[in-house]
């Protein structure tokens, strides 16, 4: 078993653009607590934090951008470029990286942990690994995904590539391959095989008999993508977008986050679109019908999502609103849910996570959900 008692954990990796997020979100849905640890690596560099004095002495404060944050792409034009550089970078990040994962593994409730790290089979957490899953994709795929979804220049994208181990190296450690150069059905396939290889003593709990449902009822559901037609018209139905979502549309989006769905007795009555990465719940998707009042509605399904959030040992919920839904503010006040601007937030990580995720035209509503911040000053 691995360096954690009770626990057995996957340890994901694979090149830059191979789909390694998309196979972790997956084994989320299947019960598994998921671990970024290249988005650890992040945090381990962020101002106040234990590497950023080490970084920028080593590299200089050209790296740094108005904020005084370090600039991760100024920094990565460097370190990509230069093996060595990028040997003295991980020799600073990788033992925060380390203790950060302990620590969260350690606290995790999940019997399964899956850890994804581009630099696993280099990094002592693969010695922390039960078993190796390797993800990969032809070189044209992977530059494809760079330059539409991260904005690199192809010869960027190139040079990423590159500049990493040959897929072929991985492979060859790798106990499970995923080939993710389909559709995210092929995909989902292929884990859903890998996953059923683990014994059924180590993953899900056992699933609780299904009740006659009482008039009147509210139920709440985590969606799966075998309910992605269901999600699909309950979206457009309640939508004023020109765009019609697609079952496959919905299945893509279980690659990025979950669904909670709630029902009135039989009939699905809310959908929330929800994920928790890096220790921060965030929410970009909140459709409800008419048929039930709703700060009901808010209270009865958020309160799921921040319970599931907790489970996850995230710090605080980010909900990203269209102004007209984020009306009445006190329907969402009374689930704790206040409007808050970025500048507001302070964390740096809680504030990059409003960056990363925050739809154009949206507002941002803020709820911390624990006191104590899991990772500090990680």
């Amino acid at each position: 078993m691995s360096a954690w008692s009770g626990k057995y954990v996957i340890g994901l990796t694979g090149n830059i653009a191979t789909g390694k997020s998309v196979v972790r979100k997956m084994l989320e849905h299947l019960g598994a607590y998921g671990i970024d640890a290249d988005a650890l690596a992040h945090r381990a560099i962020a101002k106040g934090s234990p590497g950023y004095a080490k970084v920028v002495e080593l590299f200089g404060k050209w790296i740094l951008d108005e904020e005084g944050q370090i600039d991760r792409k100024k920094l990565g034009r460097v370190v990509f470029a230069d093996p060595d550089a990028l040997k003295q970078l991980e020799a600073i990040v990788h033992p925060l990286v380390r203790q950060a994962v302990e620590l969260l593994a350690k606290r995790a409730s999940h019997k399964v942990i899956v850890i994804e790290a581009i630099k696993l089979l280099e990094s002592p957490l693969r010695d922390a690994c039960d078993v190796i899953w390797v993800t990969e994709a032809p070189k044209e795929i992977q530059m494809r995904r760079l330059v539409s979804k991260r904005q690199m220049s192809s010869q960027e994208a190139l040079q990423r590539i590159e500049s990493q181990a040959a897929q072929a190296d991985k492979l060859a450690a790798a106990n499970v391959v995923i080939s993710n150069e389909g559709s995210f059905e092929d995909t989902w396939k292929q884990v859903i095989a890998a996953w059923q290889q683990i014994a059924s003593d180590i993953t899900a709990p056992k699933q609780e008999k299904t009740l006659p449902v009482s008039q009147g009822e509210l139920r709440i559901v985590r969606g799966t993508p075998r309910q992605a037609e269901e999600i699909a018209a309950f979206i457009n139905a309640h939508t004023d977008t020109s765009k019609n979502l697609s079952r496959v549309d919905v299945i893509a989006s279980f690659g990025e986050k979950a669904y909670m769905l709630l029902y009135l007795e039989e009939e699905l009555v809310g959908v929330v679109g929800w994920q928790v990465d890096n220790l921060v719940t965030r929410v970009d998707e909140v459709y409800f019908s008419d048929k039930i009042p709703l700060r009901q509605a808010i209270q009865t399904i958020f309160s799921k999502i921040e319970s599931a959030s907790q489970e996850l040992q995230s710090e605080v919920a980010l909900v990203f609103l269209p102004p007209d839904m984020a009306q009445p503010e006190a329907a969402w006040a009374a689930g704790g849910y206040i409007r808050r601007d970025i500048l507001e937030l302070r964390v740096r990580a809680w504030i990059d996570a409003v960056k990363e995720s925050k739809p154009s035209g949206t507002v941002m509503l803020f709820k911390q959900l624990r006191k104590d911040r899991v990772l500090r000053p990680i």
